[in-house]
């Protein structure tokens, strides 16, 4: 697999993201060295590396949460990186962190209706509780005695409620049980059947390779290789040996 044109191979349809030069810092800490990659509308692409590789960090400089960036971050044709997090929000852009942040002594509907709804066309409670029957189950229960899994599918559906079409989501089955992942799994495809465009970093290749439209690779803060869909099959053996896995 060679150092692919990120760009390259991309369908044809409605630009939803293009991010093009970006770099980010922490401090004085330079972390990511010019991503480029482009998602179009209904699409779901991975960004694929070994841990520090700046998978997440693309995510949080996408929304704006770190201490600076450069390049651009085009958002349905909006140029937002002069934009503070809240802002891009209503725009359309949901951000479900791998801490997953649910406050631990709010209940699981209460931390459901806390984020404001930003954009019509947003998950119902009702929705919610049938794609997430567990939480329906839990919905009285504080955010602490909620199982890791529970607190991952609040986390992902606080999101869903608000609005947001574009889905950056940060390791959603780190340390779950397969039964979850594999819950998560069918959520994933349930939101592409809507219409929504997801960013997902996931280290779990398995979960991610039958899920993806496209494959981004990074290492050191740079994108080194793309695979789509089509070229999974060819290309697994040498993206296992770039992803140590």
């Amino acid at each position: 697999m060679s150092n692919a044109d990120p760009k390259a191979s991309i369908p044809k349809g409605n630009e939803m993201l293009r991010i093009t030069d970006l770099h980010a810092f922490y401090g004085e800490s330079h972390i990511l060295h010019g991503i480029d990659l482009t998602v179009n509308e209904g699409e779901l692409v991975t960004l694929l590396g070994r841990n520090g590789s700046g998978r997440s960090t693309t995510l949080k400089a996408i929304m704006g949460l770190v201490d600076r960036r450069t390049g651009s971050v085009m958002l349905n044709g909006t140029e937002v990186t002069a934009l503070a997090p809240h802002r891009i929000v209503h725009l359309g852009m949901g951000y479900c962190p791998e801490e997953r942040g649910i406050f631990s002594g709010l209940s699981t509907e209460e931390n459901l209706l806390l984020p404001p709804i930003v954009r019509s066309g947003g998950m119902t409670l009702d929705e919610i509780y049938t794609v997430f029957p567990n939480l329906y189950e839990r919905r009285s229960s504080p955010g602490m005695r909620l199982s890791g899994g529970e607190q991952q599918m609040l986390a992902m559906a606080r999101v869903l409620r608000t609005g947001a079409r574009l889905l950056l989501l940060d390791e959603i089955t780190e340390g779950l049980a397969p039964v979850i992942v594999k819950k998560l799994g069918e959520v994933i495809r349930l939101l592409k059947k809507r219409g929504h465009t997801i960013v997902l970093v996931e280290q779990n290749f398995r979960f991610a390779a039958p899920l993806a439209d496209r494959h981004y690779v990074l290492e050191h803060g740079r994108i080194v290789a793309t695979v789509t869909q089509d070229e999974l099959a060819s290309k697994t053996e040498m993206l296992h040996q770039l992803l140590g896995v």
